[in-house]
């Protein structure tokens, strides 16, 4: 398995900021989180989706949306897994 940080940055409080990454073979099997890493007081930080899109002969393209669901900005990493 390969695992590494695609993105990072801040998403203000209580907006979404949408990220994507492209060039990513198509035989691959690409799970996409989402982790904030500024403290939280209470409960849940942020949610995330991911759509994809076929960009080229046999590549995707990722678009994460994260929304902050709290109160403050929060900065964020969005990490991959290749699963193998």
């Amino acid at each position: 398995m390969q695992v590494g940080t695609q993105f990072a940055g801040p998403v203000p409080a209580g907006a979404s900021k949408k990220w994507f990454t492209h060039s990513w073979p198509v035989g691959e099997h690409v799970v996409w989180t989402v982790v904030p890493t500024t403290i939280g007081a209470t409960g849940a930080q942020v949610a995330w989706d991911v759509q994809v899109q076929m960009a080229g002969a046999g590549l995707l393209t990722y678009w994460i949306t994260v929304r902050n669901l709290s109160a403050a900005e929060v900065q964020v990493q969005g990490r991959y897994a290749v699963l193998t």
